[in-house]
C-alpha cells in the first residue's frame, strides 16, 4: 500500500465522495483558491469549481448555518473550520441546530453534515488556539464525534462520516497532517463507533484518541523496555463510544490509563473512567489514572507549554504506577 500524509488522506476522502455524490460540497475559510490552510483541499477547486468548493468569509456562525440549512434541504456539506477554536463562535448553530433538528422535527428533517478541522494544541499558539473541543461536542446528544490519528483512519472514517445521515464533528490535528501512513488504493470505509487496537499487550490498557495516540504508543514503547506490555486502544469515535472494546481489554489487563489531549475536569477521559468503574470495577487491580493537560490555560512559552502537555514520560509514569512498578 502507498504511504500518504494525513492531509492527503483527508483530501482524497473528500474528492472521492464528491465524485461519488454531487450533493457533497466543501465550504470554509481558504478551502478554495488557497487550497486550504493546511492543504487538505488541495486541487479540489480545480476539479469541482466554485459551486462545490466555496471560500467563506471569516464568519463561522454564518457558514456553519448555511451548511446546516443546505443539509436540511438534502445536500451533504463538509464545513471546514480553520481550527476548532474558531468553532466556538458557531456553538449555537452546531449545538442547538445541527444536533437537535432531527429530534425537534420528529424526524422530518435530517442534517447530514460534517464539521471538520484541526483540534487541540499545536505548537506555541497560546491559550485561545490550543483547546481540545471533544468534551464540548461529545456532551451533546445528536452529534457524532470522531478523532483520527492515522492516514488510514482519517480517510476511511471521513468517507463514512460524509455518508452518515447525522451531523458529525470530525477532529483532526494540525501537528499530525504531515504524518504518513499506509492507505489502500481501493475504496474502503471504516465503521463509525468501532475502536482499534494500535498495540497489543496484556499488562496495562492505555486508552487514547486523536493527538494522544502517538504519545500513548511512545509511552507503551518505553514501558515495553521495562517489561510492561500495554494494550493501546485508539477509540477513534468518541460518540458513540466503543465501550465494549475498552471493557474487554481492561477485564484482561486489570489496569487502565487514559491518555489524551485535553483538560482533566469534565472531559471524555472522565467519562471513560466512569464507565470502567461502573462496568469493570471487580476486574481492576489498581485505580484508573489519566494523563492529560495540566488544568491551566495553555501557555505560549515553549518551555511552559511542554510542562502542560501529556508526554510519553508522563504516560510511562502512570503505566508504572498502575502496574505497581514505580
Amino acid at each position: 500500500m502507498p504511504e500518504i500524509q494525513i492531509r492527503h488522506a483527508i483530501r482524497d476522502a473528500m474528492r472521492e465522495e464528491m465524485e461519488r455524490d454531487d450533493r457533497v460540497f466543501l465550504v470554509g475559510e481558504e478551502v478554495g483558491y488557497y487550497n486550504g490552510a493546511y492543504k487538505c483541499s488541495e486541487g479540489l477547486l480545480d476539479l469541482f469549481g466554485e459551486r462545490r468548493v466555496i471560500d467563506a468569509p471569516i464568519a463561522e456562525t454564518g457558514f456553519a448555518g448555511v451548511g446546516i440549512g443546505a443539509a436540511m434541504c438534502g445536500l451533504r456539506p463538509i464545513v471546514e473550520f480553520m481550527t476548532f477554536n474558531f468553532s466556538a463562535v458557531a456553538f449555537d448553530q452546531i449545538l442547538n441546530n445541527a444536533a437537535k433538528i432531527h429530534h425537534m422535527t420528529n424526524g422530518q428533517f435530517s442534517v447530514p453534515i460534517v464539521f471538520r478541522g484541526p483540534n487541540a494544541a499545536a505548537h506555541m499558539l497560546g491559550s485561545t488556539h490550543s483547546q481540545a473541543f471533544e468534551p464540548f461536542y461529545a456532551h451533546v446528544p445528536g452529534l457524532i464525534v470522531i478523532a483520527v490519528a492515522t492516514a488510514y483512519d482519517a480517510k476511511g472514517l471521513l468517507k463514512s462520516a460524509i455518508r452518515d445521515p447525522n451531523p458529525v464533528v470530525f477532529l483532526e490535528s494540525e501537528l499530525m497532517y504531515s504524518v504518513k501512513g499506509e492507505v489502500p488504493e481501493e475504496e474502503y470505509l471504516i465503521p463509525i463507533g468501532v475502536a482499534d487496537t494500535k498495540r497489543a499487550g496484556d499488562d496495562v490498557t492505555v486508552i487514547t484518541w486523536g493527538q494522544g495516540v502517538p504519545v500513548a504508543l511512545k509511552a507503551a514503547e518505553l514501558a515495553a523496555a521495562e517489561g510492561i506490555e500495554c494494550d493501546v486502544i485508539d477509540l477513534r469515535t468518541l460518540r458513540p463510544l466503543d465501550t465494549e472494546a475498552v471493557l474487554e481489554s481492561v477485564r484482561r489487563t486489570n489496569r487502565a490509563v487514559v491518555l489524551f489531549h485535553g483538560w482533566p475536569y469534565g472531559g471524555v477521559g472522565g467519562e471513560i473512567i466512569a464507565r470502567i468503574q461502573e462496568m469493570a470495577f471487580d476486574h481492576l487491580d489498581a485505580p484508573v489514572l489519566r494523563v492529560c493537560y495540566e488544568d491551566v490555560p495553555m501557555p505560549y512559552a515553549e518551555n511552559l507549554e511542554h510542562l502542560v502537555l501529556p508526554t510519553p514520560e508522563r504516560g510511562l509514569e502512570a503505566i508504572r504506577e498502575v502496574a505497581y512498578r514505580r
